[in-house]
């Protein structure tokens, strides 16, 4: 969009421009990113088109015309499979769950000039997070620490960890330690925190609780550390540790460190 009103977030300008472009057009689906923004924008888009939105995809196909998508629901516990009737299908997709492939054809981007103010919603400042630091629903990699840490002082272990990664890991946080005031709650993962899916999960001090389970069980691969071997999360893990982190995650930080040199 290359209207001067459009260069931050706009709400309702960004949702009208797009709708209209999407009746202007024979487009078969309309795609977001289940990201914050997207979140926003794809339910304002779907309800100018009057269409139904179907949010927080992680796999999609078409079979003999129609969009096939899929969705976890229940708290993760069980997947929905949805055929969408009619054209335009309005999706998004949940971050890092697809994988980019290359296609023999590149498809093309377009530059759409728009008319008129970007509506009464206005963006007046987006706070960037400090430098190096990631988001935790776009990091490939993500630490996360509960209330096994015991302070939040301790965090600094989960730090150095993720550190060690050369800046491709996030530090995440259960429910449990954001409500303590430990982390901020743009680090939290669950229910009502972020639903993530990176390719690496590392659970740290974290029972397990439902609402955690259901913003990351997605992931591709998830390690558990922790000291009740009884512990919910060992359920999902794909590979868990038994034993006190405090001596577990500072070994696993000497290991990563040696294999990035």
């Amino acid at each position: 969009l290359t209207n001067p009103a459009f260069h931050s977030y706009a709400p309702e300008g960004d949702t009208r421009a797009i709708a209209d472009r999407v009746k202007t057009g024979a487009y078969g689906a309309v795609v977001f990113a289940a990201s914050a923004t997207g979140k926003d924008l794809a339910p304002r888009v779907a309800a100018r088109l009057g269409r139904s939105l179907v949010q927080d995809i992680t796999d999609v196909s078409v079979v003999s015309g129609s969009v096939i998508a899929i969705r976890p629901v229940y708290a993760g516990k069980a997947l929905l499979k949805v055929r969408v009737a009619g054209t335009p299908a309005v999706l998004s997709l949940r971050p890092n769950v697809f994988t980019p492939v290359q296609r023999p054809k590149a498809g093309a981007q377009e530059t759409v000039a728009v008319d008129g103010s970007g509506g009464r919603v206005v963006v007046k400042q987006i706070k960037a997070a400090p430098a190096g630091t990631l988001d935790v629903a776009e990091a490939s990699i993500i630490v996360s620490g509960g209330r096994g840490l015991k302070e939040p002082g301790n965090f600094k272990v989960l730090v150095e960890l993720a550190a060690a990664f050369a800046g491709r890991a996030a530090v995440g946080a259960s429910r449990a330690v954001v409500d303590a005031g430990w982390r901020p709650h743009a680090d939290q993962v669950g229910q009502t925190g972020k639903t993530v899916s990176p390719t690496l999960y590392v659970a740290v001090g974290i029972s397990g609780a439902i609402q955690h389970l259901a913003g990351m069980r997605t992931s591709k691969v998830i390690v558990a550390i922790n000291k009740d071997k009884d512990a919910p999360i060992f359920k999902v893990a794909d590979y868990g540790i038994v034993g006190d982190l405090f001596e577990v995650v500072p070994t696993l930080t000497a290991e990563i460190q040696k294999l990035h040199g």
